[in-house]
């Protein structure tokens, strides 16, 4: 049996690997909103008090997640993951029971090793086990869980705390998840068999920027160009991304409307979700720096539509386009390195790589909120998010000279 066979194990993974990215995103991405909101109403905490909380947590997930791949080989996929879903859950649970803030930081930093063990480094890692031909494929179809959280735990925290209070509402939708995770995680997330484990296409080398010989430590890969032709711009992207997704019901709300901004974010996630799973098919047969590229160009398109109308059909579609970029762009910097970096190094720079986006998108939101209370509006911050995308684009197309050993 091999991953060319939709009857291969590693596929069973890829399922385990996509609710835990419906959790991770749920309650450590999308679920922040949540908690803002309702910490105010309980307590009466400042926003400020509260995202520095998120910020903390953002910056210190992203030096976790360089270590993940030393992790698993350590811990194996099964226990670094079931321990993954234990800390994120737990975190999430106790959060309506907070009091203090020091008690907030507490909770945002154990849910930092969880997201750290549940997201994109611990997934990208995990897979990269089992896959090899098939492993754009893999990833992308795993990652649909992170869009895939916004629409299935998100809401269901909201509707629950409307009928049974935020108290009730987070611990029971961690249950419900955990109920349906934890069984899969048992029973599928593991080693793969030593007679199943993935061999490298005929054509593997083919087009490498790196001698597949190489073995790469993360201090190499630090004071490399090639490892930085692909952090950058992928962090440069996804900050804006990031930027854009926090303040984009705020944005569209005055133009068109509560009930027609909320249908917009809606819009995106599911344009997120159909175009990941659409590339996921072709991904592997594709130029992906150019596919970043192009993709960098929409999302900057799409932008400077919304600085330019507020007429409510434009947005959508705007918005539409943009969500066509979403879901990629978490997914195309592990499939460029699997390409032009050695396998035996592959999650080593996936993950210090993660670990670069990390560090960056974790300031995003707070500079656009300065940007838009400073020049009171969002056409600058929009600006500026349009100016990252196409420095991200510019970088993004050279591909590096092979390394001389």
């Amino acid at each position: 049996m091999n991953e060319l066979s939709w009857r291969y194990a590693g596929w069973r993974v890829v399922v385990a690997c996509f609710f835990a990215a419906i959790c991770a995103w749920g309650f450590g991405f999308y679920g922040h909103g949540v908690f803002l909101a309702e910490l105010k109403k309980q307590h009466g905490w400042s926003s400020g008090l509260i995202s520095s909380a998120t910020t903390v947590y953002y910056l210190v997930s992203a030096v976790l997640v360089a270590f993940v791949g030393d992790a698993v080989a350590r811990l194996g996929p099964k226990r670094f993951m079931l321990l993954g879903l234990v800390l994120l859950g737990a975190s999430s649970a106790v959060i309506p029971f907070i009091v203090a803030p020091w008690q907030l930081y507490a909770a945002y930093l154990v849910m930092a090793f969880g997201w750290a063990a549940t997201s994109v480094a611990a997934i990208v890692t995990i897979l990269g086990l089992w896959f090899q031909t098939r492993r754009g494929m893999a990833i992308s179809l795993a990652l649909n869980g992170a869009s895939a959280g916004s629409i299935v735990v998100t809401p269901a925290m909201v509707a629950l705390t409307a009928v049974l209070g935020f108290t009730w509402a987070v611990p029971l939708t961690v249950l419900g998840m955990a109920v349906i995770l934890i069984p899969m995680v048992l029973m599928w997330v593991d080693w793969p068999p030593r007679s199943t484990l993935p061999t490298p296409p005929a054509n593997a080398s083919t087009g490498s920027a790196v001698s597949s010989a190489t073995t790469w430590t993360r201090a190499r890969a630090i004071r490399s160009l090639a490892f930085w032709s692909v952090s950058l711009p992928f962090a440069l992207g996804i900050s804006a991304q990031v930027g854009f997704i926090v303040h984009q019901l705020a944005l569209l709300e005055p133009l068109i409307g509560t009930v027609e901004a909320s249908v917009a974010v809606a819009i995106t996630g599911a344009f997120a979700i159909g175009a990941r799973l659409l590339l996921s098919l072709f991904i592997d047969r594709l130029d992906q720096r150019k596919v970043t590229a192009l993709l960098l160009l929409n999302q900057a398109v799409a932008v400077f539509a919304i600085t330019r109308t507020s007429d409510p059909l434009i947005l959508y579609g705007a918005c539409a386009a943009f969500g066509i970029t979403v879901g990629n762009l978490i997914t195309l910097p592990a499939l460029i390195i699997q390409r032009e970096f050695p396998a035996a190094s592959f999650a080593t720079i996936a993950n210090l790589s993660t670990a670069v986006g990390g560090f960056t998108y974790a300031f995003a939101p707070g500079l656009l909120g300065i940007l838009r209370d400073t020049t009171g509006g969002y056409t600058v911050p929009l600006y500026v998010c349009i100016a990252t995308e196409l420095l991200a684009a510019a970088i993004i197309l050279p591909r590096p000279r092979p390394v001389q050993e």
